[in-house]
């Protein structure tokens, strides 16, 4: 049963909030580059290694037993989490990163041909860019930029246009990372399928605000990470649908995703094992699940709705300022990104970091996107269902006393 929001109970389940940042309280403001951690995950990290530490799917003692069936648990809350159809088409990764570059060289290098094209949007991440550049190269395919509007929303127009025969993968975020865009994934994903494309989702700003299901979706890989859902870092999750994911050859050669290793040849293990070479980040599965577990305990659609209004409270604090511009304003997102004319956005991080602010300053990893807009960085405001309403008060108060400075 979900319980009801109550925001001074959740903050005190999040202990790195309690800390000092330059002698005065934290207000966290970065959560879309990583989340804090409440209590469960870090107690499930140390549980782990103070009572169950053992490698997983090796040896016969009751303490390996016992670790691969929390693992092996772990992999099937993640599935009913996304709703996908088979526990076997949830890949353990380190994140997403590696999750799109797992994907680029094992389905994209294995499909791709000359001429082919890999369309991908300019609101990505360097992460849903970099990899298909890279296999482009590799195959001789090429990589065609999906432009966005001023308003910082895709040009559906042009995507129209650019999908073509050609298009053989479609890379597209579901929410955007500096805007926070909310993608028409769904229209996409439907018009991509009509060409034979196949989609590439990057779940990751998505999973700690959005509720997924891959099969409605019909997305054909959906990629998250962990430490944005309230999890450690290292630990990621890919999503394939069975028949690509059958069909790929594994990336990484090592233990575990073997059955039978001979100079003559290797057999493979059948999913997921196959992409899970080596020792994996058992800890990490299991935190990720526990934090799973934690969000569902929790009344989602009034945790948004908190969040939502502490975004439009900063907002209205902020608006008045002279020269300041937020960036590609968009409904209902958890964050927002804002310039100060004549101000380097460093300069004003700086400002805040000392009063106990702590944002993001700089070009997100989305050079693209930045150039597009003709900006060298913004500042982002990233909230969290944890953040209050005297977060909001004390980030406008310091922001205006940083400009007053500057």
């Amino acid at each position: 049963m979900t319980a009801q929001f109550d925001i001074d109970m959740i903050r005190q389940q999040f202990p790195a909030l309690a800390q000092q940042c330059h002698g005065q309280p934290l207000v966290y403001l970065d959560s879309a580059a990583t989340s804090q951690k409440p209590l469960v995950v870090i107690e499930t990290i140390q549980r782990y290694y103070s009572g169950h530490n053992a490698n997983v799917h090796r040896g016969s003692h009751s303490l390996t037993a016992a670790a691969t069936a929390q693992f092996e648990q772990a992999r099937t809350t993640v599935q009913h989490f996304i709703h996908a159809a088979q526990r076997e088409e949830i890949i353990w990764t380190r994140g997403a990163t590696e999750a799109l570059n797992l994907i680029a060289q094992t389905y994209a290098r294995q499909q791709l041909q000359p001429g082919d094209e890999i369309l991908v949007s300019e609101l990505e991440h360097h992460a849903n860019i970099v990899p298909w550049q890279i296999v482009a190269e590799q195959t001789g395919a090429k990589v065609v930029k999906l432009p966005m509007q001023p308003d910082c929303t895709l040009d559906m127009a042009a995507f129209a246009q650019l999908l073509t025969p050609r298009t053989k993968i479609v890379a597209v975020a579901h929410i955007t990372n500096v805007t926070g865009t909310r993608n028409p994934i769904e229209s996409i994903i439907a018009a991509a399928h009509q060409q034979g494309a196949v989609v590439v989702v990057d779940g990751a700003q998505a999973v700690a605000h959005e509720k997924i299901d891959v099969q409605v979706l019909d997305a054909d890989f959906y990629v998250f990470s962990g430490h944005k859902l309230f999890a450690p870092a290292g630990i990621g999750v890919l999503y394939g649908k069975r028949a690509l994911l059958d069909a790929m050859p594994p990336w990484h050669g090592g233990g575990k995703m073997v059955e039978k290793v001979t100079f003559d040849g290797t057999t493979f293990s059948d999913l997921p094992g196959k992409f899970e070479a080596g020792t994996p980040n058992v800890a990490g599965s299991l935190a990720l699940a526990a934090a799973i577990d934690w969000l569902s305990e929790i009344d989602h659609t009034a945790a948004e709705a908190h969040i939502h209004r502490l975004r439009q409270l900063a907002i209205d604090g902020i608006r008045e300022i002279d020269g300041l511009r937020v960036v590609g304003l968009q409904p209902d997102a958890s964050l927002f990104s804002f310039v100060v004319e004549g101000v380097h956005h460093q300069d004003i991080a700086t400002l805040l970091d000392q009063q106990g602010i702590a944002l993001r300053a700089g070009h997100h990893c989305a050079h693209p996107m930045l150039d597009a807009l003709g900006l060298s960085g913004t500042l982002r405001v990233s909230l969290a269902l944890y953040n209050t309403e005297q977060d909001v008060a004390r980030f406008v108060a310091a922001l205006h006393k940083a400009c007053d400075l500057l």
